[in-house]
């Protein structure tokens, strides 16, 4: 069990009057010494370094860290380019309200979508450069000699020409007192010794020790906790509920209604709290929604497969003019199930208000878009609103929307001066997401005689998480997103094939349940839908499937391919075991993937060893790559065997992992990662490779049993050979 750990009051008030002072501290409160006052801190060289008269050298992360390793990747960046000694090195967050305050001088917050190194290695790796040059200006200055004769390493500055050194911690004073540099120059990625190397990560041992505090950890003085429950189905309303069932129960010291659909319970322990809950008695207005089901959003999504409207995403040439000419024409329908995040963590946050200022500690992958919310929830300018980012028992995605955020601020303007924990019950998380969007799938492929793809035709009917979270990104009404992997061109997401005619579109139908993005997002399914239609294809054209793809790939999807292969042995499995195969790109990576499996007479499937291949670009980590590549086909082979959620009476049924399984340790494959950097783009590593987990093994099913999967999960499905 994790450690918790206390913060006296007036050790929060301090920091935080610190912070809200203009002068950006950076500390993660309630992780370390608070300082009484700004003047006791150690200088800041700019935003991203901190260096301490021991050497000690902070370097701050605006990312979020869950688990990911962001944050010891971008450390590595920073530490790079400032030539400091990495066995010194820590980290700390930065607040949003900071961020805020200094006109966003750490950037984007937001981590979500692989984007977390690849979106600001440029300007991290120019903070670390900048303080370097710093550093070095003001050894130079108290020497007395010219900069350019002085050189930085492992923390010690070194002037050439006489030998004399010093180190970061005793100039660091005088360099915060210069200006940055006005031209910086990065290191060649060739000439790296800290970046690309595969460094211990920075939070594996407090991970192990307890030390980590997570936001469902944080204790206060006088702290209560709440619980909460939001109406089944989405839409609904409460109607009505009874409060003095339960006031005088055990601990329960408020009953609080929470906007027009929620009744949470505060009491001095999340069990006392969640006891009395549970014998509230609540009345819900469900509203028309609950009249939808798992039966009757199917239906939705199949009338979208026919439909004359829908937005292109990826057009070339006359695909129904070729596929109708072509000497053979394959047709198949897919689909794929809501799906829940299930982060080991529960959405949980912890407020304090007053009518002065408003403070919220909570694992958010968007820490200025929690700031934004409670600054609209609490009606307080942003600037008496501060939010500390605690590390995160999970996010895959779920941790980017604000709701359980809100909520906390909602109950505790109702409690002022009382800091009050909200922690979801593991059924409140499970039924109340932001789900995989539900989708079906109608694709059509024609092939010459010569067994060559003359045409192809991919139709989605289903959800668009843009038109639920971010309406103002759609693009005259289309959501870019659905086309993750088949976009025409382009560093994100590029369909790989040279296909002559294409017609890829999507019919928009948006059922009651609230879709998110869910690690992977749209690349998962739109990589099932792609990647197994290619096998029929190639088993109707009667090719090999890697032979079939290798003709088609275009160069930097083909390297990647030809590279999981070779080091899989392709065509040279065991006996009773089979080989599928599949590649994609998404997030500005080329992934590819060989599983092999056995299914035994019963139809059990044994999922024996995958072999992943990815084309990052640049490896800021390579022992990172390696354990995020493996990670992700847990959580893709996971969805593949069990992820479904359903939908009765307008309300999701699945309420915990009895009824939402997931992977057992001894259903997992050994994975082996082959990383093919080419160091010409920065992509992304969290989230590409989940795409090809399902598709390689599923084809490789089909090799196995000659039964082709095209619904999920696994779970539902008898896999006996036909």
């Amino acid at each position: 069990m994790m450690q918790s750990r206390q913060i006296s009051r007036r050790s929060l008030l301090a920091g935080a009057a610190a912070i809200g002072g203009g002068f950006s501290l950076g500390f993660r409160i309630p992780f370390g010494p608070a300082p009484a006052r700004a003047a006791d801190l150690p200088p800041e060289v700019n935003a991203w370094v901190v260096v301490r008269p021991d050497d000690t050298v902070v370097i701050r992360i605006a990312r979020s860290e869950m688990g990911q390793g962001t944050l010891t990747g971008l450390a590595q960046l920073v530490a790079e380019e400032l030539e400091c000694d990495w066995s010194k090195v820590t980290t700390e967050f930065p607040t949003p309200g900071a961020n805020v305050a200094r006109k966003r001088v750490w950037g984007n917050f937001s981590t979500g979508g692989s984007r977390g190194i690849r979106e600001s290695h440029q300007y991290v790796r120019e903070g670390g450069a900048a303080a370097r040059d710093m550093l070095i200006r003001a050894a130079a200055a108290g020497w007395g000699v010219p900069a350019a004769e002085c050189s930085a390493a492992n923390s010690v500055i070194t002037h050439q020409p006489s030998g004399k050194t010093t180190s970061f911690g005793k100039v660091a004073e005088a360099a915060a007192k210069l200006d940055p540099p006005k031209d910086i120059k990065l290191k060649d990625p060739k000439d790296w010794k800290i970046a690309g190397k595969p460094v211990k990560r920075l939070d594996t041992a407090d991970k192990v020790n307890g030390k980590l505090v997570y936001g469902i950890d944080l204790k206060f003085p006088g702290m209560l906790t709440a619980t909460i429950r939001d109406c089944p189905v989405p839409g609904g309303k409460v109607k009505s509920f009874d409060a003095a069932k339960v006031q005088n129960m055990r601990g329960v010291n408020k009953v609080v209604h929470v906007g027009d659909s929620a009744v949470a319970v505060v009491a001095d322990s999340f069990w006392n709290a969640k006891t009395a809950l549970a014998a509230l008695p609540i009345v819900w207005d469900e509203g028309p929604n609950a009249k939808a089901s798992s039966a009757t959003i199917a239906d939705m999504l199949k009338e979208g497969l026919e439909a004359e409207q829908a937005f292109v995403g990826n057009k070339a040439g006359d695909a129904k003019a070729a596929i109708g000419g072509a000497a053979k024409v394959v047709e198949a329908v897919y689909s794929y199930p809501y799906q829940s995040h299930a982060a080991m963590e529960p959405m949980n946050a912890t407020a304090l208000f007053t009518p002065e200022k408003l403070e919220v500690w909570c694992p958010t992958q968007n820490g200025e878009a929690v700031l934004a919310a409670i600054a609209e929830a609490s009606g307080l300018p942003v600037e008496k609103c501060e939010v500390y980012k605690t590390m995160l028992g999970g996010g895959f995605g779920r941790r980017g929307p604000t709701d359980f955020a809100r909520q906390a601020v909602q109950i505790a303007m109702q409690m002022p001066g009382t800091p009050v924990k909200l922690l979801w019950s593991r059924e409140e998380d499970m039924t109340h997401d932001f789900y995989h969007p539900i989708t079906q799938c109608k694709l059509r492929g024609g092939l010459d005689a010569a067994g060559n793809v003359v045409g192809l035709q991919i139709r989605i009917s289903g959800q668009s998480i843009l038109a639920a979270l971010l309406p103002q990104n759609l693009k005259d009404g289309m959501d870019p997103v659905v086309f993750q992997g088949l976009n025409p061109q382009g560093p994100e997401a590029e369909f790989g094939y040279n296909i002559p005619n294409l017609l890829f579109d999507h019919a928009m139908r948006n059922p009651h349940i609230r879709p998110g993005f869910w690690r992977g997002v749209n690349t998962n399914h739109n990589a099932i839908y792609s990647e197994c239609f290619i096998d029929e294809l190639a088993h109707a054209a009667g090719q090999d499937p890697l032979e079939f793809r290798r003709k088609m790939l275009k160069p930097k999807h083909l390297a990647v391919l030809n590279a999981a292969a070779e080091r899989a042995g392709w065509g040279k499995a065991p006996a009773g075991v089979h080989q599928g195969v599949g590649q994609f790109m998404g997030y500005g990576s080329y992934v590819a993937a060989v599983a092999e499996v056995s299914v035994g007479n019963d139809g059990r499937l044994k999922i024996h060893r995958i072999v992943a291949a990815t084309n990052p670009g640049h490896a800021v980590n390579p022992a990172q790559i390696e354990r995020q590549v493996s990670g992700s086909f847990v959580y893709g082979l996971s969805a593949m065997l069990y992820g479904e959620c359903t939908v009765s009476g307008g309300a999701i049924e699945q309420t915990n992992f009895d009824s939402y399984n997931v992977m057992r340790i001894d259903e997992m494959p050994r994975v082996e990662v082959v990383i093919v950097p080419t160091g010409d783009f920065w992509g992304g590593v969290g989230e590409p490779t989940i795409s090809v987990a399902a598709p390689a093994v599923l084809n490789a099913i089909f090799a196995a049993t000659g039964k082709r999967v095209r619904s999920l999960p696994l779970m539902n499905l008898d896999l006996r050979s036909s």
